[in-house]
């Protein structure tokens, strides 16, 4: 086989290369990288429908705030899933088997300070999570991926 045809010829499995990381180290930070992936969908979910159903006097200002929210959580979800595959494993399919993806939504009946309190909530357990695995990712060398979870 030609040598391009080998870079084209589809992966079915974790791919094996050497990038300074063990398989295993690989693995463990995919892992972790997919929950969040997972807790970053829920959430930008969870943020648009609260975007949809907001009402009262502060309106306008949450309504901007949440729909900027939600695309950021969008362009994430991607930098998330493509570190995912760079480590050689492929972005969870959100199917439910083993992986939490409901969402709690109570919007109806929430005031629009409850709604921001609900997502300030999430977005600093998000945080927490994502210093963990950065935490994870420095100390096995994985710099990538420990200053990806540095920023924002």
């Amino acid at each position: 086989m030609s040598d391009a045809a080998e870079v084209l010829k589809p992966k079915t499995h974790a791919e094996k290369m050497n990038i300074g990381l063990s398989e295993a180290d690989r693995k463990e930070i995919s892992a972790g990288l997919s929950e969040i992936l997972v807790d970053t969908y829920r959430l930008l979910i969870k943020t648009h429908i609260y975007h949809w159903n907001v009402v009262g006097p502060l309106f306008h200002s949450i309504h901007v705030l949440t729909e900027e929210q939600y695309n950021t959580l969008f362009e994430a979800t991607d930098i998330i899933a493509e570190r995912v595959r760079a480590l050689g494993h492929h972005a969870p399919i959100l199917s439910g088997k083993g992986v939490d993806t409901s969402i709690e939504l109570r919007a109806s009946g929430r005031s629009a300070l409850e709604m921001v309190q609900d997502l300030v909530d999430d977005h600093e357990e998000a945080v927490r999570k994502m210093r963990e695995i950065g935490t994870k990712a420095d100390e096995k060398g994985d710099l990538v991926t420990a200053t990806c979870s540095q920023t924002g």
